[in-house]
């Protein structure tokens, strides 16, 4: 399952958007340092609702959508690569994620601890100088090879040397330039600044509809505080709500959008009667290795792939009516998924 780390400086209101992210109280929101130590994790369930249109067709009662690990990380001090703070439990949590979510701050609340800046691009600078410093200190632990070293020792060093570069001229390490072999070679180095970032922006009501992008990143702006309040509505109750301050969409769409799009993501469908699920993969899997997603045997014994276009299967009311008028296709080995393609995996034994 996909995991997004949110990570900040103390008090910006990381653990306030994760309880609104999962519409129940579940972290422990107090106004110091470190209320967070172990990481809270929920699962939000990705919005999608053509689910529920595609269960109505092929009379199936259990909708399984794609969905998200939230996590909730300690907040980060200056000085947290050498163990200042919760450092160091802080980047072996951020270690295990595979997108990083930076809440900053641009609030004004006078009942709030203030730890750090209020400057949000201040805030983003803080916490990348972190990222690539404790990766300054994982690539310093790598030893040159001996010159008769294998191929993959070989490749292993060079990236070392290109991202130790990189990083000491105060570049991140997503900026280095690496050849396939040495990307495989370095990805058990597990380096935070190549994983993806998106900004969110947690900012006073009135200030929402800013358009604001902080050093290229993502950002998202939105009020935690508003979002907490919205807890027990219903999903109808909540755009109404945030339609009055000139918010189209729930935070939480946008915030799966921008996910999705940040890490390159589509989903692809299957629809039967025992159930309708929604299957994230990344853009460009060809349809064994989305197979594969369902169960790893798939990808090695796939033969053919059944797919509909989602508007053309309910246009012609599932399987049988999309067959009969010829939008069912079988498509092979080759075959680029796409985003909404309702499939049945054809595999041997």
């Amino acid at each position: 399952m996909l995991q997004a780390g949110l990570v900040g400086l103390p008090n910006v209101g990381k653990s306030t958007l994760f309880n609104a992210l999962l519409s129940r109280q579940v972290a422990n929101v107090a106004n110091y340092p470190f209320c967070t130590i172990e990481p809270n994790v929920g699962v939000v369930e990705v919005p999608d609702e053509r689910l529920a249109k595609l269960a109505e067709i092929v009379h199936s009662n259990k909708l399984v959508p794609a969905a998200i690990e939230f996590v909730d990380i300690a907040g980060l001090v200056e000085g947290a690569h050498k163990g200042e703070g919760l450092g160091n439990k802080f980047l072996a949590n951020i270690r295990e994620v595979d997108l990083i979510l930076m809440v900053v701050r641009d609030f004004k609340d006078e009942n709030v601890v203030k730890s750090g800046s209020t400057n949000p691009v201040n805030d983003v600078r803080i916490l990348v100088t972190e990222l690539m410093l404790a990766d300054l200190q994982t690539i310093e632990k790598v030893k040159e090879p001996k010159p008769n070293a294998a191929k993959e020792e070989k490749a292993r060093w060079s990236a070392t040397v290109k991202l130790k570069t990189a990083l000491e001229n105060g570049d991140r390490a997503d900026t280095t330039e690496l050849t396939e072999d040495e990307q495989k070679e370095i990805k058990s180095f597990g380096l935070l600044t190549r994983k993806p970032v998106i900004v969110i922006r947690n900012t006073d009501e009135e200030k929402l509809k800013e358009n604001v992008h902080i050093l290229n990143y993502p950002t998202i702006s939105l009020s935690a505080a508003l979002e907490a309040q919205m807890t027990d509505m219903t999903r109808e109750e909540k755009i109404e709500l945030l339609n009055a301050y000139g918010i189209e969409h729930p935070v939480l769409d946008t915030l799966i959008t921008q996910t999705y799009e940040t890490l390159g993501l589509i989903s692809f469908l299957t629809a039967g009667e025992k159930e309708v699920r929604a299957w994230p993969i990344v853009k460009g899997s060809l349809a064994p290795r989305a197979a594969g997603t369902i169960h790893t045997d798939f990808e090695h014994n796939f033969i053919k792939a059944k797919i509909v276009d989602y508007d053309d299967f309910v246009e012609n009311n599932g399987w049988v009516g999309a067959k009969e008028s010829g939008k069912m296709r079988l498509e092979g080995k080759e075959y680029e998924m796409r985003e909404g393609d309702v499939v049945e995996f054809l595999v041997g034994n």
